[in-house]
């Protein structure tokens, strides 16, 4: 569309959501406003939570410390946040943050670290409780400290949602939470600190991007508005990711991949998610070392193939850009699926679960931690067709 030429993308706009999201290029300087900010509100002692590196090499963290030097702000930080988040680190962090007496989170980088301090500000709240507790719904929180999220990719929409995913190493469950509760309370997306994401996790960021909106626009709770969404979150994706993979470097692309992101987290905020991320946190919580954009792309050519029949016009609507032909009938679903799995492949995802160690022998084993996860019973209940045990062992096979 020509009006995206047109937008000014040096210039950081507000975006209200729940979430007051700082966004455009150069929007990392608002960190200093936000700090202005906490320390009107009484905030002087913060925890960071982030990964082991990012947070450094995108140059974020100098422009955090400086507005921590300028508004007279005290932190602790954790940067021990591996993919696929552990409750162990959550408590390390929580401790940490304790012992400094924190009275807000700040979570930089992808959808790890963000999450796993959304986890950390509830049990700042919740000085008898821990992590396990909270992913085992042992309890229900109703408050967390405040948050702010500086995101360094563009594919969970995170920093502008009220949900999180932390795994328990031991059950070998990853559940996810959602509470209002864990909203940021301002968020950063700023394209100029993604220009160093891997070709690879460019892509699969963008794959989860992707399965948000395919998702959030089919379920049983969907909407208009997870509609309209998916449908721009599918356009602009199929339109700038190509550009992204061939000039990492390209603002412009990294500009309309995280509003992309964005509005998916929005959308599926509101019309939630069912098969693929249900059947995808079983592997990840299997094999941690499993990019999760990775292993949900290897899933949505199932899912489309067993979901189109039930939602077909949606979902022709949305694919448009890659398969302009589909008619909205259910008779396509094979068509709809080879189409998604071939631009997939085209765009450099091209493993199958085989791939990755998986096998006929882990298919029951996957299927009940799909069905026993806490939480995961709820995404397959929004399922536009029944998610039986049955039904969740074919898309899996189908994705071997």
């Amino acid at each position: 569309m020509l009006w995206e030429t047109k937008m000014p993308i040096n210039e950081v706009r507000e975006i209200r959501c729940k979430t007051t999201v700082f966004f455009g290029v150069g929007a990392i300087k608002k960190i200093f406003d936000i700090c202005k900010d906490l320390k009107e509100r009484g905030i002087d002692k913060v925890v960071v939570v982030t990964g082991k590196g990012a947070y450094e090499k995108t140059g974020a963290w100098k422009y955090v410390v400086d507005a921590f030097k300028e508004y007279g702000i005290e932190y602790a930080l954790y940067n021990k946040v591996t993919p696929n988040p552990t409750t162990h680190q959550v408590d390390e962090a929580t401790q940490l943050g304790r012992e400094l007496g924190a009275k807000a989170v700040i979570g930089i980088g992808g959808g790890s670290p963000i999450d796993a301090a959304k986890s950390v500000a509830i049990l700042l709240e919740y000085p008898d409780k821990n992590c396990q507790e909270l992913y085992e719904y042992k309890f229900t929180p109703n408050k967390a400290v405040p948050i702010i999220a500086i995101n360094l990719t563009h594919g969970t929409g995170t920093e502008a949602d009220r949900f999180a995913v932390v795994s328990i190493p031991e059950n070998e469950y990853k559940p996810a939470i959602a509470y209002d509760c864990i909203y940021p309370l301002y968020s950063i997306d700023d394209p100029a600190l993604m220009t160093m994401l891997p070709r690879n996790q460019t892509l699969y960021v963008s794959v989860d991007a992707i399965n948000h909106i395919i998702e959030a626009a089919t379920t049983k709770s969907t909407n208009p508005y997870s509609v309209l969404l998916a449908k721009e979150t599918f356009r602009l994706i199929s339109k700038y990711l190509p550009q992204a993979l061939m000039h990492p470097e390209d603002l412009t692309a990294r500009y309309y991949l995280l509003y992309a992101s964005m509005i998916a987290g929005i959308s599926f905020d509101n019309g939630l998610l069912h098969f693929t991320h249900a059947l995808e946190h079983p592997l990840s919580a299997v094999k941690p070392e499993l990019a999760h954009g990775l292993g949900l792309g290897m899933l949505l050519p199932a899912v489309i193939k067993h979901i189109y029949p039930a939602c077909s016009e949606v979902l022709a609507d949305i694919l448009s850009p890659i398969a302009p032909d589909l008619m909205g009938v259910p008779g396509e679903a094979e068509y709809a699926a080879e189409a998604m799995e071939n631009w997939l492949n085209q765009m450099g995802l091209v493993e199958k679960l085989t791939d990755l160690g998986f096998g006929e022998e882990d298919l029951d084993k996957l299927t009940d931690l799909a069905m026993n996860t806490p939480s995961l019973d709820l995404l397959l209940s929004m399922a536009p067709i029944p998610a039986t045990r049955e039904t969740i062992r074919r898309i899996y096979e189908d994705s071997l």
